[in-house]
C-alpha cells in the first residue's frame, strides 16, 4: 500500500546554517531536524495518511564503515517528536562528530529500543490500538554526508507486509428469503485469522526482515463484514486462513468455521499488499476468479474504494 516517505533532515552545524545568527548553536555543531513528508506513513485512507503531531522517529548516525552500524555512534537512538508547529524536535541535542568526516544515517519510526542492528527482535501486534506502531518504517542514508551537507535526505520504506482478505458468498444464505431478493446475502463474519509467524528479526542496514518462531493465529481487523486486513511479518510458508461465521440462521447451515488452505505459499513481502479473494459456500471455501494478487503500496489508490479505514475507529 505504500509509497515511500521522504524525510528531510536539516543538520545544522557551525557556519553552515542559521544565517539569522544563532551562533552559539552553530558553533557547537548541533544537529536539528526539519522534517517534510512527501507521501504516506500508513495506509488507512488510501495513500492520504500523514505524520501527525506527537509522531516520533529515532535517529542514528555513525562514521567509519557505511555497511555496518557500529556500537559507538555519533547519534545513538535520539527520539525526535513532531510538534504542532510541523517541526521535529530531538529530546536531546544531537552533534556532528566533526566538520569534515563523512557521516552515515539510519532512522526508524516509530522510535523503538534497538537491541541489535542486524537481528533486532520484533513481535507483531496487529490489534487495532497498536496498528500504527506495527507499521515499522526504516530509512538509510549512506552517502557519506559531512556537516555542511544540508539537508540530509532520508527515504523511509515499509518493513511489514499488508494482507487483505475479501470475501464473497454462494447463495445458501439467500435461500428461503423473499423471491424478490436478487442479491446474494452476505453471511455474518465473526473473525478472520491468518496462520503465520508473528515474530521476526530486523536487519536495519539492509531493511530486511526474517520471520522467526512458530505459526500463530494473527487476527485481521474488520473493515466491513466481507473485508478484513492486517499488517503481517513478511515470510514464506503462509498458506492458511480461518474464517469464523456467527449470527446466521442455523437452519441454513450459516455458522461454523471455514479453513482455506492454499495449494502454494501466499507471498507476504515488505512494502506490498497481498490480496486474497475468497468465496464461501455451504461446504467449502474457494478462491474467487481474481484469486491472489500482490501490488506495491504505491500502486494502491485505496484498499477499499469509497472506504476510509482507521482500525481504531472500527467497532465490533
Amino acid at each position: 500500500m505504500k509509497k515511500i516517505v521522504l524525510i528531510s533532515f536539516a543538520l545544522v552545524c557551525a557556519v553552515a546554517c542559521n544565517k539569522a545568527g544563532n551562533n552559539k548553536e552553530a558553533a557547537s555543531g548541533a544537529i536539528t531536524v526539519n522534517a517534510g513528508i512527501r507521501e504516506t506513513k500508513v495506509v488507512y485512507d488510501g495513500n492520504k495518511a500523514t505524520f501527525e503531531a506527537a509522531d516520533d522517529l529515532a535517529l542514528f548516525a555513525w562514521i567509519g564503515d557505511k555497511t555496518a552500524i557500529p556500537s559507538e555512534l555519533v547519534v545513538n537512538n535520539v527520539t525526535n517528536i513532531l510538534g504542532t508547529d510541523g517541526l521535529w524536535a530531538p529530546v536531546t541535542q544531537m552533534l556532528w562528530y566533526d566538520m569534515v568526516t563523512p557521516h552515515y544515517f539510519m532512522a526508524v519510526s516509530p522510535s523503538r529500543e534497538v537491541a541489535s542492528f542486524t537481528a533486532d527482535p520484533y513481535t507483531l501486534d496487529p490489534s487495532t490500538d497498536k496498528y500504527e506502531e506495527s507499521d515499522l518504517l526504516i530509512a538509510i542514508n549512506d552517502a557519506g554526508l559531512k556537516a555542511n551537507d544540508n539537508p540530509v535526505q532520508l527515504t523511509f520504506d515499509h518493513v511489514m507486509a499488508t494482507l487483505v482478505v475479501n470475501l464473497k458468498f454462494h447463495n445458501q444464505w439467500t435461500e428461503g428469503n423473499p423471491p424478490s431478493q436478487t442479491e446474494i446475502t452476505e453471511a455474518l463474519i465473526q473473525s478472520v485469522a491468518a496462520t503465520a509467524k508473528d515474530h521476526a528479526t530486523i536487519d536495519y542496514i539492509h531493511k530486511a526482515v526474517t520471520a522467526t518462531g512458530e505459526g500463530a493465529q494473527v487476527a485481521l481487523n474488520k473493515v466491513k463484514n466481507a473485508s478484513w486486513t492486517t499488517l503481517m511479518v513478511p515470510q514464506a510458508g503462509f498458506r492458511t486462513l480461518t474464517i469464523a461465521l456467527s449470527g446466521n440462521d442455523e437452519w441454513l447451515g450459516g455458522n461454523g468455521t471455514y479453513v482455506f488452505n492454499a495449494s502454494e505459499d501466499i507471498k507476504l513481502e515488505s512494502g506490498k499488499i497481498t490480496k486474497v479473494n475468497l468465496i464461501i459456500g455451504r461446504d467449502q471455501i474457494t478462491l474467487d476468479k481474481d484469486g491472489i494478487s500482490i501490488v506495491d503500496w504505491s500502486e494502491q489508490e485505496t484498499p477499499y474504494p469509497g472506504e476510509v479505514f482507521d482500525p481504531k475507529e472500527v467497532n465490533d
